[in-house]
């Protein structure tokens, strides 16, 4: 292997996102940044947020991929000083994050309640926005195809088989651990 090709495995490093609801329309989320082997290199939780009933009205059925992706999501992009190469998550709302991140986000299908609303939609776009990475399937943002070169590009720098399910599952357990151990007490987006 050329020190070049060993300098640019180095620098890979995959972020793993999700947020999750801890009561009532209120919504945590983490970002966990690894290795390529999915050793941790940084962990970031977001303080849980709450929308008021005037969010609720005027965003309506928008409100909640405006609370995972734009807000939770974008801090966490923002906070977080080992930035990722690219980001997985498990939560379709957080696609909405790629407009304003200058990085790949996916979101990993198998990890979408089945009965989801998103099934429509689902279904029709689902071959022009499928990437392989690792050995699962992701979507991408309907309006960043271009991603695939990039997400293929780095998917060669990991094993065929690595999980990119089991470091989602990581954030997922790491929030509700943190969860449990403080008092919620939500900021109003």
């Amino acid at each position: 292997m050329t020190s070049a090709s060993k300098d640019r495995k180095d620098q890979v490093r995959l972020g793993f996102m999700t947020a999750i609801e801890i009561v009532d329309r209120t919504f945590v989320g983490g970002l966990l940044v690894t290795d390529r082997f999915g050793r941790p290199l940084e962990f970031q939780c977001t303080t849980p947020v709450k929308p008021n009933r005037t969010q609720e009205l005027l965003y309506g059925p928008t409100l909640v991929p405006f609370i995972l992706g734009e807000l939770l999501g974008k801090t966490l992009l923002d906070r977080i000083s080992v930035k990722p190469t690219l980001v997985l998550t498990s939560r379709v709302e957080m696609l909405q994050l790629r407009p304003t991140a200058s990085l790949p986000v996916l979101f990993d299908e198998a990890s979408s309640p089945s009965d989801s609303s998103d099934t429509a939609t689902r279904t029709e776009v689902q071959k022009d926005q499928q990437v392989r990475f690792g050995r699962q399937t992701f979507r991408m943002h309907k309006d960043f195809l271009s991603d695939r070169a990039i997400v293929e590009r780095i998917a060669l720098e990991l094993s065929d088989d690595a999980n990119m399910h089991e470091p989602l599952q990581r954030v997922g357990e790491a929030l509700r651990e943190t969860m449990s151990t403080v008092a919620v007490r939500p900021r109003v987006a």
